[in-house]
C-alpha cells in the first residue's frame, strides 16, 4: 500500500482506530521519521473527539519509553521501545500484565518476542518522494484477514 500524504495517513488511522477492541496491539515498524507517531496521533485523536475527550498532544514516548491516554472505559498505551537495548529490558516493562481494557500501540516492537494475539503490523518504508510511505500491513489473530482494501 502506499500512503501518499498526511491525509491518507490520517484516513488510515481512523479506519483501523474503528475496528479497534480493547485488547488489541499494534506495531508500529520503520525508520525514524517514517510516519509511526503520526499515525499513532490522528489515532488516539481521533478516538478522543469521538469520545468528546479533549484532543492532546500525542508526542512520541522516546524518551519515556510510555505515554498513556484515557478514552472512556479503556486505556491506549504507548510505547516506544527504540532506547532499549534487549528483549530483558523489554520484559521488565510487563507490558502484557494488563491484557484487558488496554489498546497497546508499541514502536519499535522488534525486541519482543512473544506472540501477540490481535495485533496488528505495520511496517512504513520511506519512498524517495517526500510525504510518501510505503506501507505493509500483517494481522495476527482478529486482524489476520484484513484485506488492505477494507483500508
Amino acid at each position: 500500500m502506499i500512503i501518499k500524504s498526511l491525509e491518507n495517513l490520517k484516513s488510515l488511522s481512523v479506519t483501523i482506530a474503528k475496528k479497534l477492541s480493547k485488547s488489541d496491539c499494534i506495531f508500529l515498524i520503520g525508520e525514524i521519521g517514517a510516519g509511526k507517531t503520526t499515525f499513532t496521533r490522528y489515532l488516539i485523536n481521533y478516538l478522543q473527539e469521538k469520545n468528546n475527550i479533549k484532543q492532546t498532544d500525542i508526542l512520541s514516548p522516546t524518551f519515556n519509553l510510555l505515554y498513556e491516554y484515557d478514552i472512556k472505559n479503556y486505556k491506549i498505551m504507548h510505547y516506544d521501545l527504540y532506547r532499549l537495548k534487549d528483549s530483558q529490558e523489554v520484559m521488565q516493562l510487563d507490558i502484557f500484565n494488563e491484557i484487558s481494557e488496554t489498546v497497546k500501540i508499541i514502536e519499535w516492537p522488534e525486541l519482543i518476542k512473544n506472540n501477540i494475539d490481535n495485533r496488528i503490523e505495520l511496517k512504513f518504508y520511506h519512498t524517495t518522494i517526500e510525504n510518501e510511505r510505503n506501507l505493509e500491513i500483517k494481522g495476527y489473530g482478529k486482524w489476520e484477514n484484513l484485506k488492505i482494501n477494507e483500508l
